[in-house]
């Protein structure tokens, strides 16, 4: 069903769509570093290896990702920084990586952070936008629904020519309608993505946050991180099966913007 039909929709059975033509442009858009990797890492390393420029947007600085209460959050800031570019790195992905920088566990669904996603969006101008969904049931985390929330607002913001004018003089960009918005950590899942080869790209993304080895994947040492890998493993084996493949990223997939 379209994003924009009015009225009540039809009632309709779940019918899975899969893997999605490779997209030129892409924008993965995670509330906190390291989201976009467990989100949707697998898809965007099959992309990136078959020529799509994958970028990323990361709402907030990270300065909560830590059990350690005597740390120094500047420098867990910084190096949170690093992790995502260099996890981008590991996903083979050749585009942007940019980060709003709002304070961890304090983003809020606001017209400021709208406006400077859906810039994001008109600057970039992706066919796919990759992030939260904002509507998953019992998620606790305010950043994953504000994300969520304040992409989805940025979609409709981004694609209307009368909306956000000032973006046109004051950037020099236009509007931009993108083919397709996928939401991971979806209740209702309707589309899935094959990542059976590159299940160990996604690993290796995630593992480029060492800051989160302890507070994230309950790990502190080599055993433990081999429990997180099969961890990770058994659950991509798990969403594949009822498909028919190895491993799969499974997503809510609107289209027609």
């Amino acid at each position: 069903m379209s994003a924009n039909e009015p009225g009540q929709p039809p009632v309709a059975t779940v019918t899975f769509t899969s893997n999605l033509t490779t997209p030129a442009v892409v924008l993965a858009i995670g509330a906190h570093p390291d989201d976009v990797e467990f989100g949707c890492g697998g898809t965007l390393a099959k992309w990136s290896a078959n020529g799509a420029v994958v970028h990323h947007l990361v709402c907030t600085d990270g300065s909560k990702g830590t059990w350690d209460v005597n740390a120094d959050l500047p420098t867990l800031v910084a190096s949170r920084q690093v992790e995502q570019r260099n996890a981008a790195v590991a996903l083979g992905a050749t585009g942007t990586v940019n980060f709003l920088g709002y304070i961890d566990g304090e983003l809020e669904h606001s017209k400021e952070a709208i406006d400077r996603i859906a810039l994001a969006i008109r600057t970039i101008k992706p066919n796919v936008v990759l992030s939260h969904d904002p509507w998953k049931r019992y998620r606790l985390h305010p950043d994953h629904r504000n994300t969520g929330l304040n992409v989805c607002d940025a979609i409709v913001a981004a694609r209307d020519p009368h909306f956000l004018k000032h973006h046109f003089t004051e950037h020099g960009v236009s509007h931009h309608r993108p083919d397709a918005l996928l939401l991971w950590e979806a209740d209702e899942p309707n589309h899935f993505e094959n990542i059976s080869e590159w299940v160990d790209t996604k690993l290796e993304s995630l593992e480029r946050h060492e800051s989160q080895f302890e507070s994230t994947m309950k790990a502190t040492d080599e055993d433990g991180m081999e429990v997180f890998r099969q961890r990770m493993r058994t659950r991509m084996s798990d969403l594949g099966a009822p498909h028919g493949v190895a491993a799969a990223e499974i997503f809510h997939l609107m289209d027609r913007l």
